[in-house]
Protein backbone atom coordinates (compact mmCIF):
# COMPACT_ATOMS: atom_id res chain seq x y z
CA UNK A 1 0.00 0.00 0.00
CA UNK A 2 1.43 3.45 -0.68
CA UNK A 3 1.04 6.26 1.47
CA UNK A 4 1.75 9.74 1.30
CA UNK A 5 1.79 11.87 4.52
CA UNK A 6 -0.09 15.13 3.42
CA UNK A 7 1.78 17.05 6.42
CA UNK A 8 5.14 16.52 5.33
CA UNK A 9 4.08 16.78 1.44
CA UNK A 10 4.96 19.92 0.08
CA UNK A 11 3.20 19.52 -3.59
CA UNK A 12 6.39 19.58 -5.56
CA UNK A 13 5.16 17.37 -8.41
CA UNK A 14 8.25 14.81 -8.20
CA UNK A 15 6.34 12.00 -7.63
CA UNK A 16 3.41 12.79 -10.19
CA UNK A 17 6.49 13.43 -12.85
CA UNK A 18 7.64 10.26 -11.77
CA UNK A 19 4.78 7.93 -11.94
CA UNK A 20 1.35 9.86 -13.27
CA UNK A 21 -0.53 6.80 -13.15
CA UNK A 22 -0.32 6.56 -9.38
CA UNK A 23 0.12 10.06 -8.36
CA UNK A 24 -1.72 13.48 -8.77
CA UNK A 25 -1.43 16.91 -7.11
CA UNK A 26 -4.75 17.80 -5.84
CA UNK A 27 -6.45 21.27 -5.55
CA UNK A 28 -5.05 21.23 -1.73
CA UNK A 29 -1.98 21.46 -3.74
CA UNK A 30 -0.76 17.95 -2.12
CA UNK A 31 0.26 14.92 -3.65
CA UNK A 32 -2.62 11.94 -3.50
CA UNK A 33 -2.34 8.43 -4.90
CA UNK A 34 -4.90 7.92 -7.56
CA UNK A 35 -7.45 4.70 -6.81
CA UNK A 36 -6.60 3.12 -9.84
CA UNK A 37 -3.06 2.70 -8.93
CA UNK A 38 -1.65 -0.52 -9.72
CA UNK A 39 1.87 -0.82 -7.39
CA UNK A 40 3.75 -2.35 -10.09
CA UNK A 41 3.23 0.55 -12.60
CA UNK A 42 6.38 2.01 -11.30
CA UNK A 43 9.41 2.00 -9.11
CA UNK A 44 7.97 3.14 -6.04
CA UNK A 45 11.30 2.79 -4.33
CA UNK A 46 12.87 4.83 -6.86
CA UNK A 47 9.69 7.58 -6.13
CA UNK A 48 10.02 7.01 -2.39
CA UNK A 49 13.83 8.27 -2.42
CA UNK A 50 13.20 11.01 -4.87
CA UNK A 51 10.47 12.75 -2.25
CA UNK A 52 12.24 15.56 -0.68
CA UNK A 53 10.24 15.52 2.25
CA UNK A 54 9.90 11.61 2.77
CA UNK A 55 6.29 12.37 2.67
CA UNK A 56 5.65 8.61 0.35
CA UNK A 57 6.02 5.10 2.14
CA UNK A 58 5.40 1.84 0.81
CA UNK A 59 4.09 -0.61 3.31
Amino acid sequence: MIKVNLGLCIGCGTCESMCPDCFEINDDGKSHVKENCSESCCDLGDIVTACPVAAITVE
